[in-house]
């Protein structure tokens, strides 16, 4: 795009947003940072609580947050485990998530809870203006299942609580302190991040039906358009906002039963309520129990923004958020031939909305074991029975607190941000919005130590620990992960790369979502930025695993091209690798300090071409020559150090009791890693046993994506059965785009590369799709023999990684594949 065009879509898109622009843009620097000023409101508020079925907060630690929780109330022994809030994987849920998602604009979330017989519906909008980052407004719409009575009692509450410095209190001119509401409720707020705000809660349409009865305690307390409870809390306990409301819940339960006894209890939607206490305080909740179907709708209206948002609004915006959704949807990723149906455009659309809508903000401190033991090294025989010692010795700290801007693999059971699975994720979001990828990457980079370290699983507080273990708590900083956020800048390079070679045609000003999803594509200048920014910081991380992972060459009188060049994952236990990813798949048997290992060399070698191609493109000419060399001599190695000629596939190596060198060779995803990561040209001599390896229905193909390890390998579905033969979409991913980039290159194997490619592609995306139509999920992993999804449910990360399946190009013989799609 020419330097005017950029520079009147930013005056425009600050505008939209309340900033006041700079009137000079001559000056670059005045470019990127008002662009990086616009992005940063775009994105700061969202439902950003992922471990939530709805929850809502801005990208500001200790701020102010909101939420939903709901229950059928027609039982007493069962409308208190009723009761939603968290994600959970065995609810009786039959699906739910977003239909669609943006998240500059808001979307659509659908939520079919049969074990409440209830489909809820919940609109979410935003509203650019003003100061703070904008408002915002959310439409709840409750209807009874089919299966469920017409007339069934709900309690739906609307909670917000406000961490840090500030104060949120209830407008008493909308609540009397005496009675239930009457009508719409307000509340009152201001922070020092966010200004003065106020939050309405309506009452929603003349048609809802609000629950009634004749026993005494409706008189004393009638539910009319709700009830709200105020309270101040210790702010470290406002995250379990569902266990404050069972708290709240028990006292009104032994008060009504105290006065009206246990031979004459009113129904249960009338006793498990909360008290009706408004006032001032940093929790919120408020009651509403309807009959039928209901509908109302919360209201955040910034205080500096120049009008308020109403229910108009929310109407308005959203058929506005869905336009602009199904366009950027079309243009970047509609799906291509043969899944260019309405159905397979709705599961699409569906997957990347899941997966950009389980973007999650997080903070808080993390459990780190800083003591760097010896053991550590894992340099002696016997090591791992060592550092299992060390770790049971050690005195883990706590760090931070941090932030981490992300998305999560799995709202209900991993809500947490993972280190190899976001490069995978970010994926699609390169393809839809690249500077939400950008964003989400420089998050990450942020919480690189001094050394070059990121933690593999980021655990971030209180909230997040609750969901996982404490063995799994503490992360150990010589603890590496796959580097896949390398992967997404590599992709980020490509789509600059061909985004420059199309500038000339990109001269229309797009709307202002569409030029903060793109705005440094389109500005060669802040693309640079952005890519300085992230260089030191890669080239540390990269120095991090070089150091760290090491592997040993010369120890063994291994002959190799380079006397360096060789890695192992530290952190193994002897079935394990937990730190490669691929947890449980087959290693070296007893492990060795003199393994390595052929994944984390491939890994390697992808790092190192990222690296090179950044310094070419930002002219670090040397460091762009030490990088060349490096790739050259990974190349060479991966080939003289793991190719076994007589299995023809790459192996992971170790030393037997005679200290020689030998290979440990278990066909799978493993021995194909040089292949996975791009190390592996269209002429290269070892590409024909690859392609032969994968494309065999007695080792790794199979109707439904191709299985983790060999059908004829001794361990095949065996222990645990994690990475030993199910079907994993990371993977699959990366054999279907290197199945492409061979078609499309010429070479011997391009035919069948092609061939491979076409039913491969099919194959995935139609059972992903199968899958979802007949459970409602996307799942982490699919049987090999079945096409089953299993494991995780509600597995929207990398699974989503499908949508990139789909809109890729048709090679297949009836396709009519033009120039353009190659």
């Amino acid at each position: 795009m020419r330097p005017f065009a950029f520079s009147s879509l930013l005056t425009s898109v600050l505008y939209a947003t309340g900033i006041s622009a700079s009137t000079d843009h001559t000056d670059a620097s005045i470019l990127i940072n008002e662009a990086a000023r616009a992005n940063n409101h775009s994105l700061l508020w969202g439902p950003y609580k992922s471990n939530l079925y709805f929850g809502v907060r801005p990208r500001i630690a200790n701020s102010l947050s909101a939420g939903l929780m709901w229950a059928k109330v027609d039982d007493f022994g069962t409308a208190q485990q009723n009761f939603r809030h968290t994600c959970e994987q065995n609810e009786g849920m039959a699906g739910y998530g977003w239909d669609e998602y943006d998240v500059r604009k808001g979307g659509r979330e659908t939520i079919h809870d049969a074990g409440n017989n209830l489909d809820l519906t919940i609109d979410f909008v935003k509203v650019p203006g003003g100061q703070h980052g904008g408002s915002w407004g959310f439409r709840v719409k409750g209807t009874p299942r089919e299966d469920g009575s017409p007339d069934q009692p709900v309690s739906m509450i609307f909670y917000t609580t406000l961490e840090g410095l500030g104060e949120l209190s209830v407008d008493m001119n909308t609540a009397s302190s005496s009675s239930p509401l009457d009508g719409d409720l307000k509340l009152n707020g201001y922070s020092s991040e966010l200004g003065d705000f106020s939050i309405d809660v309506t009452s929603g349409p003349d048609s809802n039906e609000y629950f009634n009865h004749d026993h005494p305690t409706y008189d004393e307390k009638p539910l009319g358009q709700g009830i709200v409870s105020s309270a101040t809390m210790p702010q470290q306990h406002l995250w379990q906002a569902k266990g404050i409301l069972f708290t709240q819940m028990k006292g009104e339960v032994e008060k009504t039963i105290n006065d009206h006894g246990t031979d004459n209890p009113p129904p249960p939607a009338q006793l498990f309520t909360i008290p009706h206490v408004p006032g001032q305080g940093n929790v919120h909740m408020v009651q509403k129990v309807f009959t039928g179907p209901f509908e109302f709708d919360v209201l955040f209206s910034s205080g500096s923004a120049s009008e308020s948002v109403t229910s108009e609004t929310i109407t308005k915006e959203l058929e506005a958020a869905s336009l602009s959704f199904s366009q950027r949807f079309q243009e970047v990723l509609e799906p291509k031939a043969p899944f260019k149906s309405e159905e397979y455009a709705k599961f699409s659309k569906a997957m990347l909305s899941n997966l950009i809508g389980g973007v999650g903000f997080f903070h808080g401190d993390d459990v780190v074991d800083r003591s760097a033991s010896p053991a550590y090294d894992e340099e002696n025989e016997g090591f791992w029975e060592e550092t299992a010692e060390a770790r049971a010795a050690a005195q883990p700290v706590f760090e931070g607190p941090k932030d981490l801007f992300t998305c999560v693999p799995s709202r209900p059971f991993f809500p947490r941000g993972f280190l190899w699975d976001e490069g995978f994720h970010l994926m699609p979001v390169m393809e839809y919005d690249s500077d939400l990828a950008l964003e989400i990457i420089k998050s990450w980079f942020h919480l690189m130590d001094e050394d070059g370290w990121i933690a593999r699983e980021q655990i971030l507080g209180l909230e997040a620990r609750s969901k996982v273990p404490p063995e799994f708590t503490i992360q150990y900083p010589h603890y590496a992960n796959p580097p896949t956020l390398f992967m997404a800048l590599e992709a980020f390079m490509d789509k600059a790369k061909a985004n420059k070679s199309h500038q000339s045609e990109s001269l229309d000003i797009p709307d202002v979502a569409e030029g903060l999803r793109t705005a440094t594509l389109r500005n060669p200048e802040l693309s640079e930025t952005y890519l300085r920014s992230f260089y030191p910081l890669m080239k540390r991380h990269y120095n991090w695993f070089r150091s760290t992972q090491r592997g040993d060459i010369k120890s063994y009188d291994r002959e190799a091209f380079s006397t360096k060049e060789a890695y192992r994952w530290r952190g193994r236990s002897e079935q394990h690798i937990l730190t490669s990813g691929i947890d449980d798949y087959p290693r070296a048997q007893p492990p060795h300090p003199g393994e390595l290992h052929v994944d984390l060399i491939s890994w390697m070698g992808m790092m190192t071409r990222t690296l090179r191609r950044i310094a070419e493109a930002l002219g670090e000419e040397d460091d762009a020559e030490e990088f060349a060399y490096h790739e050259n001599a990974i190349t060479r190695n991966i080939d003289d150090l793991h190719w076994n000629e007589k299995e023809q596939t790459f192996c992971d190596a170790t030393i037997d009791e005679f200290e020689e060198s030998v290979h440990v060779c278990h066909k799978g995803y493993i021995s194909i890693f040089p292949f996975l990561t791009g190390m592996l040209g269209p002429d290269s001599p070892r590409l024909k046993a690859v392609l032969d390896l994968i494309s065999d229905p007695e080792q790794l193909w199979s109707d439904y994506g191709i299985r983790s390890l060999s059908k004829q390998d001794k361990f095949y579905g065996t222990a645990e059965n994690y990475w030993r033969s199910p079907i994993w979409m990371p993977i699959n991913y990366l054999v279907l785009k290197n199945l492409y980039d061979t078609a499309i290159a010429p070479g011997p194997h391009q035919e069948q590369a092609r061939e491979m490619y076409s039913q491969l592609r099919k194959n995935l995306v139609e059972n992903v799709f199968r899958e979802w139509k007949k459970t409602g999920f996307a799942w982490e992993q699919y049987n090999p023999d079945t096409g089953n999804g299993q494991r995780t449910q509600h597995f929207t990360g990398w699974t989503s990684m499908v949508v990139n399946m789909m809109s890729m190009p048709d090679l297949s013989e009836s396709a009519n594949t033009s120039h353009d799609e190659l």
